[in-house]
């Protein structure tokens, strides 16, 4: 699809115009308002295309489709709280055991993130193109490469946890404490890779309510086994890090029964429900898969190297800035959310829309959700900036943790606004399956301003550690303006399957 040279499609310039916080004109286009009650009730209804749609309907089926992810990115956010929150009873070893661990956990969640990127391009696309088992064979090739990057990654991290802690220059007490942890965290990598791709397929479909209901299930499961497991309630064996690795892995298994068994009792012909004989044509689809999911991996790979070795220079200021660096990171990602939400959302219509041949409808829907989620970010921004002592007291009672946190969440704060257009301008670009723009954005950020500033703050100049801190900002500042120049020339448009 030709791209206009430097403008977006009709209605762009009013969308751009809306996200800069002017007064844009009327849109011009019209067409019937899609209940958002009506969106996960049934399959084939959910996974209907889009229509050529006014803005108000736009607004409607982005806030339909990001109110779910954002409840459950809610959610994950709490286990992420209640698990630090906990882990915090058990010392300053146990907290930073668990952020070491959690930066590979990070890696493989991301790469997997990645192919689920494909899934949710490839599913929306046939969606819009009214080619329900193209969509099937879409997730059923999903599948199989994550299983076989899961499954590698698995025997990776379960062969070698010392070497691979190490790398991060955790301290050998700290290695040893996590060990045991690290091992059961990563090794239900196959089961987060089953419930990572069913779950993009589910909001590719427009189902994020349905996703939403197993997330809640799969909350009060890890929250009750940390009670149990951790702390020995109820007459169970006290193993406190151990535990919670133990309930990571369990409440992971519990994940993919639910989601196996919802996307199964879809209708016969739904997107969703899978046959052997969807399996068998997917190495089909195994090229398109691909070739969204490597740029997609890069990119996280890109980010997930360089958040390594941004906590390996925090390494060097001392166990305390390491733990405040984990636990502030979990604070804020509540702020966070609302780019995620409205990426998803982005990324639905803008797939469904050029699958439909809505290239105009594709570029309203990723401007609007761009807007809202500024808005959104700039307000819960200033509310965790604002109390930053006060939440910081509710997860640690150690003072030099509370000390180093307050800093980094106040600049963290500052960051949220360019992160939440880039997390949604970056999710309607992977929409369209444009993953290398992604790619190179992420490359800028982190390369080219993250690690280059706290590595000369640190190693070079010797700063404080507030200086590490700021590198965050212009990372976000970066890829905010590439990410928003890129979606506003429309050369997007062109990508195909």
């Amino acid at each position: 699809m030709p791209a206009r040279p430097e403008a977006g499609p009709p209605g762009a310039e009013s969308d751009e115009a809306e996200l800069a916080g002017g007064d844009p004109p009327d849109d011009p286009e019209a067409g019937p308002a899609l209940p958002s009650a009506a969106l996960a009730s049934r399959a084939a209804r959910a996974a209907a295309p889009p229509r050529t749609a006014s803005r108000p309907q736009t607004e409607r089926e982005i806030w339909a489709l990001a109110w779910p992810v954002i409840l459950s990115q809610v959610l994950a956010s709490i286990v992420s709280l209640v698990d630090m929150g906990m882990v915090g009873r058990l010392g300053r070893d146990a907290q930073a055991a668990v952020t070491y661990t959690s930066q590979f956990q990070n890696l493989a969640q991301s790469i997997l993130f990645a192919v689920g990127t494909a899934c949710v391009a490839l599913i929306a696309r046939a969606i819009g193109a009214h080619d329900p088992r193209r969509a099937r064979t879409a997730l059923a090739g999903s599948l199989v490469l994550s299983a076989w990057i899961a499954g590698g990654f698995t025997a990776l991290v379960l062969a070698l946890p010392r070497p691979l802690l190490v790398l991060l220059d955790a301290a050998p007490h700290v290695v040893n404490t996590a060990i045991p942890y690290f091992r059961l965290t990563l090794g239900s990598t196959l089961f987060l890779a089953v419930s990572i791709i069913i779950e993009s397929a589910f909001r590719a479909t427009r189902r994020t309510e349905l996703a939403l209901l197993i997330a809640l299930a799969v909350t009060v499961a890890k929250i009750a086994l940390n009670v149990l497991l951790m702390f020995g309630t109820l007459g169970f064996p006290r193993l406190e890090l151990v535990g919670a690795g133990l309930a990571t892995l369990i409440s992971q298994v519990v994940a993919v029964v639910l989601f196996a068994l919802t996307s199964q009792r879809s209708g016969e012909d739904a997107p969703l429900r899978l046959s052997m004989a969807d399996f068998t044509s997917a190495r089909s689809m195994l090229g398109p898969i691909t070739r969204i999911a490597l740029p997609a991996i890069g990119e996280r790979v890109v980010l997930q190297i360089a958040i390594m070795t941004y906590v390996t220079v925090l390494g060097h200021y001392g166990t305390a800035d390491v733990a405040a660096y984990g636990i502030g990171t979990r604070l804020m990602s509540f702020s966070w959310i609302p780019g995620t939400g409205f990426s998803v959302a982005a990324a639905t219509l803008v797939g469904q829309s050029l699958g439909a041949r809505q290239p105009d409808a594709a570029a309203r829907a990723g401007w609007r959700a761009a807007r809202f989620a500024l808005i959104v970010s700039i307000i819960l921004g200033l509310g965790f900036g604002l109390a930053r002592e006060p939440i910081a007291r509710l997860f640690t009672n150690d003072q030099g943790v509370v000390e180093a946190l307050g800093p980094f969440m106040l600049l963290l704060a500052l960051a949220q606004p360019p992160m939440g257009v880039h997390f949604t301008l970056g999710g309607a670009l992977r929409g369209a399956g444009d993953t290398w723009t992604v790619l190179v954005a992420a490359t800028l950020g982190n390369w080219g301003f993250r690690v280059p500033i706290a590595l000369v703050a640190s190693a070079g100049l010797q700063l404080d550690v507030i200086w590490v801190w700021a590198a965050l900002i212009a990372d976000h500042f970066a890829r905010a303006v590439w990410l928003t120049i890129s979606f506003r020339r429309g050369k997007w448009q062109e990508r195909g399957e």
